[in-house]
């Protein structure tokens, strides 16, 4: 099979590396890709937010899959032109990706599903946004309607904060705190089946004990050793299929991966988000416990034969990823700078490239916020977590910074 990821992430070289390890892939190419990915997939100089240059690459290619890894080509409606071009995809149609691209659409979404899910109020005026925080109190969670790169979102105590990312939002969703631990379930979708992989957490704040600004992800773990028995298939039962129906009765039937982002409520499971492609750097622990080969259950999706598939299989043991993100980050990160480190890996770790470039000596060099993601793997999370931050410690980028209690609570 020859198989055409789509994006530059450290999504997609998990992704790409899980793809390269099934046997049924032939070729694997990747759009535009980064330093990393150009290690394991051909790579190539695309728009990953156009779809006729993402078309006109996957018929030059002869790609049998496309896999739209990231959120921006997928509401740009990468993935319809694809489909329209007759290559089977991976990835929701611009509308479905809605669940992902506004707040508010999701919002609509869950309640018409009967989704259990935090009250909320969409605001576009100051005055709207003032009213929401007296109803709903502080924690004030304030959440830009449009995509935002997983860093739309403000949670804060501080009123006058809540009120300027308003402000500075064209509409903003403002919701009521959802309190209890944070879970991420990733469900594969072919418009009318789902399945699902097996849950994961991870780490939103940039610094330790939870600090700092939002991210899009500093680190993750699984499995969740905490978690409830039977959690993922009450999420499957009362958010997953019911999202998945919902869509479908639009006329708009949801392919792909629909991430669901929950807080463990003593009330019960609630969603905070959905995400219409795989988190990012959930997908990294995720896809390293999948046994499953992957390009099969992606390509069934994508032709409408999920329903076939048996239930995915997954490896014994655990595994922890530890972002290293650049000088700055999320603010305004530094880029360019070399790294040194990354060979040779320690034992039962390896290093998955996010923001990522060569320079003209054809050394890896800093170009992103979030630059590297490690990923330790072990028979349990202490051992997967001491294997992450040993390559961690053996790898040097100037100004960088990571969290050093990833998993550390597990």
């Amino acid at each position: 099979m020859r198989v055409l990821v789509i994006g530059s992430g450290g999504r997609e070289h998990a992704l790409c590396r899980a793809l390269g390890l099934d046997p049924a892939v032939s070729e694997l190419h990747c759009a535009p890709g980064n330093a990393g990915i150009a290690s394991v997939a051909t790579t190539h100089p695309v728009v990953p937010t156009d779809p006729e240059q993402v078309v006109a690459l996957a018929v030059r290619l002869g790609a049998e899959l496309v896999v739209v890894g990231p959120e921006a080509p997928l509401v740009a409606g990468v993935a319809d032109a694809v489909r329209a071009a007759g290559v089977p995809c991976f990835g929701p149609s611009k509308e479905a990706a809605l669940i992902e691209g506004s707040k508010a659409f999701a919002k609509d979404i869950m309640v018409a599903a009967g989704v259990p899910t935090a009250g909320a109020r969409v605001c576009v005026t100051p005055q709207e946004a003032e009213a929401a925080l007296e109803a709903f109190g502080a924690p004030y969670v304030v959440k830009d309607d449009g995509l935002a790169a997983g860093k739309g979102v403000v949670v804060t105590a501080d009123r006058a904060e809540a009120l300027a990312h308003a402000a500075a939002c064209e509409r903003v969703v403002i919701e009521e705190f959802l309190d209890g631990p944070e879970v991420s379930l990733f469900a594969l979708c072919d418009g009318t089946t789902a399945i699902a992989l097996q849950p994961a957490q991870d780490f939103k704040r940039a610094y330790d004990g939870d600090q700092g600004p939002n991210t899009g992800g500093m680190g993750a773990y699984t499995p969740l050793p905490w978690a409830p028995e039977g959690l993922t298939e009450q999420v499957m039962a009362e958010v997953v299929l019911p999202t998945v129906g919902e869509l479908a009765r639009r006329g708009t039937p949801y392919t792909g991966v629909l991430y669901a982002g929950l807080a463990l409520t003593q009330a019960g499971p609630r969603v905070i988000e959905f995400n219409a492609r795989f988190g990012d750097p959930e997908a990294q622990v995720v896809l390293d416990r999948l046994e499953t080969p992957l390009a099969g259950l992606l390509h069934a999706c994508a032709t409408g034969a999920l329903g076939e598939e048996p239930a995915p299989r997954f490896r014994d043991g655990a595994a922890v990823t530890v972002v290293i993100a650049a000088e700055n980050y999320p603010a305004d990160p530094v880029k360019g700078d070399r790294i040194e480190g990354l060979d040779p890996a320690v034992k039962d770790a390896y290093v998955i490239h996010a923001g990522t470039a060569l320079d003209e000596e054809g050394r890896v060099v800093s170009a992103g916020g979030r630059v590297l993601s490690v990923v330790g793997t072990g028979a349990d999370i202490a051992s997967a977590r001491a294997a992450a931050y040993a390559q961690v410690g053996r790898i040097a980028l100037r100004g960088s910074h990571h969290r050093s209690d990833i998993a550390a609570r597990a």
